[in-house]
């Protein structure tokens, strides 16, 4: 229970807790960086870790003078985590996907019947869901395992792989690094990590209901 009420303060005040390992590892604090975003969206098992308020938080603290975090090897370090943690996500599902217990809860999420629908969507709409996956929290995390595991084209996987990174890293370490440091956007930082993660949820709200209404509809 300590350590999630931890990770949610982490995610909430993601602009203090970067100061501190910047002002504790220097510079340094890129493979710390790039370590979170590679976890976040390379093991499977750690779908918490933060996101898109990490890389605001990054964005934001680069334009503050004398600051160890610059916006060009910034983007580059975040970049290489987010497709680098993906592709190895992908080959994690590929590999023990199909070996996971049915009977296991993640099982029953990936059992065979669920896998072969799964790379039946995959191979039509594949692109579309990677791509939007990225600015899913939780979703980002899943999505290239059950890519893997549902055995996606790997090529046409790391396409997409790579456009939604580039766009994931560069709309919202920008956006930290053109508005981050505004006074209403400082003063009001955990209601702006709110607001992103709010905003990053609306395509699987969106697609829930959509899909509900479509069962509807059927019935």
């Amino acid at each position: 229970m300590d350590f999630i009420t931890y990770i949610i303060d982490f995610i909430l005040h993601i602009d203090q807790h970067l100061v501190e390992i910047i002002n504790n590892f220097g510079i340094w604090t890129y493979i710390i960086l790039f370590l979170i975003v590679f976890i976040e969206t390379g093991l499977v098992v750690f779908p918490f870790l933060p996101g898109d308020s990490l890389l605001f938080a990054a964005g934001a603290l680069s334009v503050l003078d004398g600051s160890i975090l610059h916006i060009v090897p910034l983007i580059i370090t975040l970049w290489l985590a987010a497709v680098i943690g993906d592709t190895v996500n992908y080959h994690i599902g590929k590999k023990i996907g199909t070996s996971i217990p049915e009977d296991s809860w993640f099982g029953k999420l990936i059992n065979k019947e669920k896998m072969e629908k799964a790379e039946a969507f995959f191979n039509k709409h594949g692109g579309k869901t990677i791509f939007i996956a990225r600015f899913m929290p939780f979703i980002r995390t899943f999505a290239p395992f059950v890519a893997g595991a549902s055995r996606m084209n790997y090529r046409y996987f790391l396409n997409y792989n790579i456009l939604g990174a580039t766009v994931w890293v560069l709309l919202c370490t920008l956006a930290g690094y053109f508005f981050g440091n505004f006074p209403i956007v400082k003063d009001n930082f955990s209601l702006v990590v709110i607001g992103i993660i709010v905003v990053s949820v609306i395509p699987m709200v969106v697609s829930f209901i959509k899909s509900k209404m479509d069962k509807k509809s059927a019935e």
